[in-house]
């Protein structure tokens, strides 16, 4: 999700400039980092600070025995793990069918029986086709924006929309074996959109126990890692986040510490000041839920180093399963 979509903030370049400034202090402690934010997935619900803190001592509970580099990830991408066979060529890794393995949605027996969890795949592999309809303005309740983006693409092709959704398929396949109702906002299916107040609208018309937007960021090189977007406070015409800005950070608190353990993918060196967290009121997708609601940057789709990471389907997996792990462990799976 670049800069110039739904996740664009008006304040993005400062953000981007200050970013580039922490690069050098993110380096000096990111075992520190990702032993807070493993910490932090792990410990009980509601146990989670305001303010986190920046270095605090790695758990050996729960520490991987090596972590990476502020914004590095651990894992090596090789031909037969890209997309196509082939580095470099864009195309989508197919993701293991749930059905396949006798869980039907929502009606096995599990862990997370009787939780319904929503998956919002960023974007639509479509929306290039329909950029009139998807320019249309839409309410987010505190301003009107864009009904919804074509999203990035790495620079050799391969889409954010094409990423989400596989990625999207494999978190599903991952929670319904453990019981849950999943739903999707969309699955490839549809012309264009949903736009993002109707992404928001299913997950509350659902009543989900959690929803979470998967996306994948388009920043400049150099700027790698992930980072997850937790809703503000804010309140204006229909939305109304108050009820939902705890449980939501618990949310995204817990799935950024599932997602280092899994991915071996450091917190963001350019967005969240090394936190893997950024608030934000200017995303239609969050300031219309009235559900616990995050979305994920699961990297930079312009960054060399990030994207063959992107394009790989091993790592694909790996981050649907810290995602689907994040999901568990804040709904007590």
């Amino acid at each position: 999700m670049p800069y110039d979509s739904e996740s664009s903030n008006p304040d993005s370049r400062a953000r981007r400039v200050r970013g580039r400034a922490l690069v050098a202090l993110a380096a000096l402690a990111p075992t520190a980092l990702a032993g807070w934010l493993v910490w932090q997935a792990m410990s009980s619900p509601g146990s989670q600070d305001n303010k986190p803190p920046k270095v605090l001592p790695l758990p050996s509970r729960s520490a991987p025995s090596a972590l990476p580099g502020a914004g590095t990830a651990t894992v090596t991408v090789t031909a037969s793990s890209t997309p196509g066979g082939t580095p470099g060529t864009p195309g989508s890794p197919s993701a293991p069918d749930a059905s396949k393995d006798g869980a039907k949605n929502g009606s096995g027996a599990g862990p997370l029986a009787g939780k319904t969890v929503v998956i919002d795949p960023g974007h639509n592999p479509n929306n290039f086709r329909h950029t009139e309809e998807i320019n249309r303005p839409v309410d987010i309740g505190t301003n009107k924006k864009e009904c919804d983006t074509t999203g990035t693409d790495t620079n050799d092709g391969y889409t954010e929309a094409e990423f989400t959704l596989d990625v999207s398929h494999r978190i599903r396949a991952i929670l319904e074996k453990q019981g849950a109702k999943v739903v999707f906002t969309h699955d490839g299916d549809r012309t264009f959109g949903p736009c993002v107040d109707e992404r928001a609208r299913i997950g509350n018309q659902a009543k989900a126990d959690a929803v979470v937007s998967v996306h994948a960021d388009g920043a400049d090189e150099g700027q790698r890692g992930f980072h997850v977007i937790l809703p503000a406070k804010v309140k204006g015409g229909a939305a109304d986040t108050a009820p939902i800005v705890g449980p939501s950070r618990e949310l995204g608190v817990r799935i950024a510490g599932k997602f280092v353990q899994d991915t071996g993918m450091n917190a963001s060196n350019y967005v969240g000041d090394g936190t893997a967290l950024d608030t934000r009121s200017d995303l239609g997708g969050l300031n219309l839920s009235k559900v616990p609601k995050v979305f994920i940057e699961c990297g930079n789709m312009r960054d060399s180093r990030d994207s063959a990471l992107l394009k790989s389907a091993d790592w694909h997996q790996k981050a649907a399963q810290g995602i689907a792990d994040g999901i568990m462990a804040f709904l007590g799976g």
